[in-house]
């Protein structure tokens, strides 16, 4: 039996991953949730699961949470990032489901691997920012990572016929390129002057996946695909020119790999997250899912394009910004979910995302090689400017 931290539980992620728990009860125990702050859906996971520690981020839902479960005895309840920091340190859990979303996520995600858990990884900020430190540690501390995100899990099983060297290595060189798959999310074939007047709701009608509201906005802009190839990098061990975005607006092939020897395999199916996050949890093993499975007689004809650099900008530059490397990572990162949570709170159009994500970009003076306090540090910073704008 597998005994699960759950940090994001709340989300999209999260509550798939307990869907899988369900299906599958003997192989899984829930011993830590944590959340940012939805404290009445928390309630309810934690009378269903009965975790050992439980985390809410926010202060401000904390004693909201505390009130909630006053009836019950024996679960620890924490908050803020001491908080996330305790539980994700525990040894009451093997496997991080790292879901949190944002930078957030990374802090808690290093003191797992540190403890050698195994991380099944849905938050990508951990590696765009930091991914030159989590590579070695995983190593050092002997911690395994497996992607959750479709894209990473498909690179990754089409990887399964090579010699296994662990989850993830520093590189193989029967890999030509690693071909990245995007539908193209809600805005493909528009152009930015149709895309300031945009809406919110607009931005969340994604064609293909139902997702949290930040990375269903990432698929509008395409960040998201930029944000994963700077992944892609690390996990892999590939230079970011072996790195091809292609335009699959069906979503039904999730990634593939080009190999020296000029062989394709990729992995296909339904656009369900819950079958990446299923394949994390019981690598190496298959298990049975109940979700709808593809039917290749009936699937629409696959489509393949080029991505739109000149009207979606922040993509544009994300090749050059993974490239560069350092700090410049965390810059686009950060005035990405700074620009983004703007949008959702409705201060500024969609395309000011972008504009805002160039600004940042543009200014900043590389830091080559930097720890996690020059991260942490150059996040803030890189907020700071953009409340000035």
């Amino acid at each position: 039996m597998k005994h699960l931290g759950i940090f994001g539980s709340t989300g999209s992620i999260g509550t798939q991953t307990l869907e899988i728990v369900r299906d599958y009860p003997d192989d899984f125990r829930v011993d830590i949730l944590a959340a940012y702050k939805n404290a009445e859906l928390l309630e309810k996971q934690i009378r269903e699961f009965y975790p050992k520690k439980v985390c809410i981020y926010r202060e401000d839902a904390y004693l909201d949470l505390k009130n909630r479960i006053a009836d019950l005895s024996g679960i620890e309840v924490y908050t803020g990032m001491d908080g996330l920091l305790c539980c994700a340190e525990d040894a009451c859990y093997d496997t991080m489901v790292a879901a949190v979303v944002g930078m957030i996520g990374i802090l808690p995600t290093m003191a797992a691997i540190r403890q050698g858990k195994c991380i099944a990884l849905a938050n990508k900020e951990t590696l765009v920012t930091a991914g030159h430190l989590i590579m070695p540690m995983l190593k050092e501390y002997h911690a395994s990572l497996y992607p959750v995100d479709s894209e990473h899990s498909a690179i990754f099983q089409s990887l399964q016929g090579l010699p296994y060297e662990g989850p993830v290595s520093d590189g193989n060189k029967a890999i030509k390129r690693i071909l990245l798959t995007a539908s193209g999310g809600p805005f493909r074939g528009k152009t930015l002057s149709e895309m300031k007047q945009f809406t919110v709701e607009d931005a969340l009608r994604h064609p293909n996946w139902a997702m949290g509201q930040k990375i269903t906005i990432d698929s509008a802009t395409m960040v998201n695909k930029g944000l994963e190839m700077m992944e892609a990098r690390w996990l892999f061990g590939v230079e970011p020119d072996q790195i091809t975005v292609l335009i699959h607006p069906q979503s039904i092939l999730h990634s593939a790999v080009e190999f020296t020897d000029g062989a394709v395999i990729g992995q296909m199916g339904m656009p369900d997250m819950k079958l990446p996050i299923q394949y994390a949890l019981f690598y190496p093993e298959r298990k049975k899912m109940t979700a709808k499975p593809l039917d290749l007689f009936t699937a629409s004809d696959l489509h393949f394009e080029q991505p739109d650099h000149v009207n979606f900008p922040a993509f544009a530059i994300a090749r050059e910004v993974m490239k560069t490397g350092g700090t410049l990572p965390t810059v686009y990162n950060a005035a990405n979910e700074y620009a983004v949570a703007q949008f959702l709170g409705r201060k500024i159009a969609f395309t000011d995302i972008g504009d805002m994500i160039l600004k940042a970009v543009e200014r900043h003076q590389v830091l080559a090689d930097p720890d996690t306090e020059t991260i942490l540090q150059t996040e803030q910073d890189t907020v700071s400017y953009l409340r000035t704008l």
